[in-house]
């Protein structure tokens, strides 16, 4: 196409440049809005002449599809249910876990021959999300930079089309990207439902933002005004690169460019882009539908105001019908319901089965509100956590728990069966009912003597709670970390077995990560000293966390208890001492139905699980091939015959210490473990169908 302001001489521009390029301080004294003029304008005088330089020999790619010219067969690569319609681009359809990808036919160059220097881009689309009668919308769509054409690697849903639960985060994907995300995922770090983010080999955007646009000068928040994405109105959408630097700027279509940028930040693309890359969009849906339709695009290397020749009139519309109201949060939250398998359940329903959530049915409280229980029609019963619609965290905490537990099923975790919001009431969970009720009331002193648990029900305990964590470290598609575990949060069912519940802290990410945690929560005595210092949780944490809980499972004592030493410490004197078995509950002991060995072994695990060095502790799969006492015969990944628990007499204290003196946690460690080899504590055992 013609590019009528390159018409201008060198020697013109020179002389303009010259006399516009004031010095950096002089550029904050100009008033808006000039200041943003200029810089717009000196992004592209400095474009121009780096591609005009005698040194630089490239050739700039620039092409525009406008509305009265746009899209056909044989101008975009169309992979997945992407597909050209009225000349407009559409990359998903009203289907289920619809995906798809379009990419311009050539490949962009995107450094100049012999040369490490990144060449800018501006590119500029209309895109409209548009929503389908009687469906959720849901997920995202992004434009892109891909080394490659096709679809390979990635996935529907929350993965935009971008990667899937393996590839994503890694460095050889060479994926740039701007996402235009509507759904809010905790394993990505989303921070909300309505945002568009910046993404480097990985959904987890390196900076992102609230979907709209600033009014003013300057990112005030009182200037700001949101723009929701999946209403089915056309935006408009500026994305310009140079020099390191990213802005992404968004309107409606049709008005004037605001002249502060979404998102402004620093992005290093020097080992993400290739020499030569694809550029595209790519979109997915999941259970919830919509429709990811671009209009109009255009892009150059050398021309940054080509987003102006974009004809923003006559453009088709994708709004519904007036009389569909404002998603309310009730509405919001049911896409958690699609996505996450737990369904609604009518809050009729629920009020009746709780008997108007009376006060006689409150058989507890959580962190976040009370615990009723309830009768479902058909004679289920069920656990009705209330939520207060007023806590903000209990908020957060609902979504996490319909994110994580709706997922999980294991029958060592508490299942979720649905869930319920009226507008203006209480956040509402329903859980299957644990008949048993929690653990802690049956050893702290809180049922008669004859509902007390014996030592083998604590044992069996132990192991049911172990497996369900080493499920949630280690045998499910993302690594899930709990953050309290302790006794009021294991449930007992009808027969006693041990289920881990309340999920209201809980996140998750993909194995082999960290997961992006930085503020302390938890309960005091059940947090590992790692998280009190940096708030960050990982698989350790938990670990400490199981190790505390088995400690006042043994031994009938809370962590932390008024004029009286903390449990660990205490027990851990009591190791020193030779006397562990002094640990065990008072009540156990007048019983007399337990084996001291036994009892010295599992306080022992409890121990190694809470040792203060996070490096030092057990890992899960460790930990239960430890409580289930499975010793001989077991193999490991490298086919090593192993033994975990030593065969020695747990009770006698010299075979801790050859010298007689207090033990030390070393001296423990490999005392549970066959001493040739000690070495293996670090690979990863199988476990088998336990989990």
């Amino acid at each position: 196409m013609t590019k009528a302001l390159f018409s201008l001489n060198s020697y013109t521009l020179l002389n303009l440049q010259s006399s516009l390029c004031c010095s950096e301080s002089d550029l904050l004294h100009l008033q808006p809005p000039f200041s943003s003029m200029f810089s717009q304008f000196s992004l592209f005088l400095s474009s121009f002449f780096f591609l005009n330089s005698p040194s630089v020999s490239v050739s700039a790619t620039e092409f525009i599809f406008n509305s009265f010219n746009s899209f056909n067969s044989t101008s975009l690569l169309l992979y997945g249910n992407a597909t050209i319609q009225n000349s407009h681009l559409f990359l998903t359809n009203e289907t289920t876990f619809s995906i798809g990808r379009a990419l311009y036919p050539s490949k962009v160059p995107t450094r100049s021959p012999n040369s490490t220097h990144l060449l800018p881009f501006s590119s500029s689309f209309i895109f409209s999300i548009a929503p389908y009668k009687n469906r959720l919308p849901g997920h995202g769509f992004a434009f892109l930079f891909a080394p490659t054409t096709g679809m390979d690697g990635v996935s529907s849903s929350q993965h935009l089309g971008l990667f899937n639960f393996t590839n994503d985060g890694k460095s050889t994907n060479h994926v740039f990207a701007v996402e235009f995300d509507v759904f809010e995922n905790q394993e990505f770090n989303d921070i909300d439902d309505n945002h568009v983010g910046v993404d480097v080999n990985s959904l987890t955007s390196l900076t992102s933002h609230e979907a709209g646009y600033w009014s003013g000068e300057d990112d005030d928040d009182e200037n700001f005004e949101e723009l929701e994405l999946n209403n089915g109105e056309n935006y408009q959408v500026w994305i310009e690169y140079m020099d390191s630097r990213i802005n992404v700027t968004m309107e409606r279509a049709g008005r004037k460019r605001p002249d502060q940028p979404l998102i402004s930040a620093v992005v290093n693309l020097s080992d993400v882009l290739l020499d030569e890359m694809y550029v595209g969009f790519c979109g997915a849906t999941g259970q919830l539908v919509e429709g990811h339709i671009i209009l109009s695009w255009s892009f150059s290397q050398s021309n940054f105001s080509i987003g102006d020749a974009l004809e923003t009139m006559n453009l088709p519309s994708f709004v519904l019908p007036k009389g569909r109201k404002k998603r309310a949060i009730g509405e919001e939250i049911q896409e958690w319901e699609l996505e996450y398998w737990p369904h609604r359940i009518g809050y009729r329903e629920i009020y009746t089965a709780t008997d108007g959530f009376s006060e006689k049915n409150v058989i507890g409280f959580s962190s976040n509100g009370k615990v009723y229980k309830g009768v479902l029609v058909g004679g289920a019963e069920v656990a009705v956590k209330s939520i207060p619609h007023e806590n903000e965290h209990g908020m957060k905490a609902f979504l996490a728990e319909v994110s994580s537990l709706g997922r999980l099923k294991h029958r060592n975790l508490v299942g979720l069966r649905g869930w319920c919001k009226k507008e203006k009431e209480d956040l509402i969970l329903v859980y299957d009912y644990m008949e048993n009720g929690s653990l802690d009331k049956r050893i702290f002193h809180q049922y008669p003597e004859s509902m007390m648990l014996s030592w083998e029900e604590r044992a069996r305990v132990l192991k049911d709670v172990g497996h369900g964590i080493l499920y949630l470290h280690e045998g499910w598609e993302a690594t899930v970390l709990h953050r309290d575990i302790k006794a009021s949060n294991v449930l007992l069912d009808k027969d006693m077995n041990a289920r881990l519940g309340d999920f209201g802290l809980a996140r998750m990410h993909h194995h082999g990560d960290l997961a992006n945690t930085t503020r302390v929560v938890g309960t005091l005595g059940y947090m590992a000293p790692e998280v009190i210092r940096t708030g960050r949780a990982t698989v350790q944490t938990d670990v400490f966390g199981f190790g505390v809980l088995v400690l006042e499972v043994v031994c009938g004592r809370e962590p932390i208890q008024h004029n009286k030493p903390g449990l660990v410490d205490w027990v851990w004197r009591l190791m020193e001492r030779g006397e562990l078995v002094l640990g065990l509950d008072e009540r156990l002991k007048a019983r007399g139905e337990y084996r001291e060995e036994e009892v010295e072994r599992v306080l022992q695990i409890g121990l190694l699980c809470a040792h203060p060095d996070p490096r030092r502790r057990l890992m899960m799969r460790q930990v239960v091939k430890a409580l289930e006492g499975r010793s001989e015969g077991s193999e490991s990944e490298e086919g090593m015959d192993v033994s975990l628990l030593h065969s020695a007499d747990w009770s006698k204290r010299n075979s801790y210490s050859d010298g007689g003196g207090h033990p030390t946690f070393d001296e423990i460690q490999k005392s549970l473990l066959v001493p040739h080899l000690y070495q293996c504590l670090i690979s990863s055992w199988r476990v088998g169908d336990n989990v």
